[in-house]
């Protein structure tokens, strides 16, 4: 079934629907990972980027990035026919942090995506996940012409908990995408059930 089609003679299956989040730092590629995976054409908040956003807005290394999400991306991806993504992406700048307690309503985890040239700029994506104890996984995003980094040593760079997935990805190609949302899935129930298991 597609979202209320189902085969001949086939029972209608009702989804399970999971909300996940992609967050990191401003220009990291949040839309470019929401569009490139969702089967629906995206919802984006997307603003150009203007002389007074200047002093806030850290544009070193993502200089010809002319906008910026100003609420949220949304998109939607069907893993299985019982399994629904919704996909939310957060806005970069510290000034819109505000919106990430109403986003992270709900969430099963979140995609933290990493530039490797400002690695720096993921720590407070890292930091609100951890304290409020959302699942999360770290996505490299392997923009052209910047280094590659051993997976270890970007995972000792960002002083991340062994228990936490690190994958290397490609915001712009949907199998990497889905690769990246699929970890996050997994990781989340993996952490549920041994939670269980601790209070049985």
């Amino acid at each position: 079934m597609i979202f209320g089609r189902s085969e001949r003679g086939k029972p209608p299956v009702e989804p399970v629907t999971l909300k996940i989040l992609v967050a990191g730092g401003f220009g990291v590629g949040k839309t470019t990972l929401v569009g490139a995976v969702s089967e629906i054409r995206p919802l984006r908040t997307e603003e150009l980027l203007t002389e007074a956003g200047r002093p806030v807005d850290d544009t070193r290394g993502v200089e010809a990035k002319g906008t910026t999400t100003v609420a949220m991306d949304f998109g939607r991806i069907t893993l299985r026919e019982d399994l629904v993504l919704y996909l939310f992406g957060t806005p970069g700048q510290e000034r819109f942090w505000f919106m990430w307690d109403e986003l992270s309503e709900g969430a099963l985890g979140a995609v933290v995506l990493a530039d490797t040239r400002r690695l720096e700029d993921c720590f407070a994506a890292i930091d609100y996940f951890e304290r409020r104890s959302i699942p999360f996984l770290v996505g490299v995003n392997c923009f052209e012409g910047a280094a590659r980094y051993p997976v270890d040593d970007v995972r000792r760079a960002l002083d991340l908990d062994d228990h936490v997935p690190l994958v290397m990805c490609d915001a712009r190609d949907r199998e990497s995408v889905k690769e990246a949302l699929i970890g996050v899935v997994q990781h989340a129930m993996a952490r549920s059930s041994r939670r269980r298991a601790v209070t049985t």
